[in-house]
């Protein structure tokens, strides 16, 4: 297992759409073994492959407070919506950036696990937050794109400092 560089907003390689996965193997769970070591090494509570510049339908979640469930979605797509929640949501390829985003209250996903067999998941609550948030991920979304053009400059701006200041 291996940590993984995380892309950082407003990188343009985030912006990639993720193709679908088309045979889950060796390769495709070494992925996920490295990408559930750098959430959790992060720390955070999940991960798009997109995140790490690998541009397939993978993304590893987990709420769990001991870090011991790991959920694992491959080609994933959400069937279903309902209702609306606010959430205060934070990304690893956003750091130190924290703000309100409102997305469906429930959600069903379909998708393929490690072994390839297909899930059907209802949720709702963090793990519908973070399932939306992981899948705009794949679709070369970054959760400050749900903010005003105004957020979205002053989030640009205070990165670049950031990031001036680490150099």
């Amino acid at each position: 297992m291996a940590l993984l560089p995380i892309l950082r907003f407003p990188d343009a390689r985030l912006k990639k759409i993720a193709a679908p996965v088309e045979k889950i193997d060796d390769g495709i769970r070494a992925l996920v073994a490295d990408m559930a070591e750098t959430m959790y090494e992060a720390p955070g509570i999940g991960l798009a492959a997109t995140q790490v510049n690998i541009h397939k339908q993978v993304v590893v979640i987990d709420i769990s407070e001991e870090k011991n469930q790991l959920l694992v979605l491959i080609n994933a797509r959400i069937t279903h919506k309902d209702g609306v929640q606010v959430y205060e949501e934070g990304c690893l390829s956003v750091p130190g950036i924290y703000d309100k985003v409102e997305r469906a209250a429930q959600v069903t996903v379909e998708y393929l696990d490690l072994e390839g067999q297909p899930q059907t998941l209802s949720t709702d609550g963090l793990l519908a937050v973070c399932i939306q948030h992981e899948l705009d991920h794949l679709q070369g979304r970054v959760f400050v794109d749900h903010l005003s053009q105004l957020k979205q400059m002053r989030i640009k701006n205070k990165l670049a400092k950031q990031a001036r200041i680490t150099a």
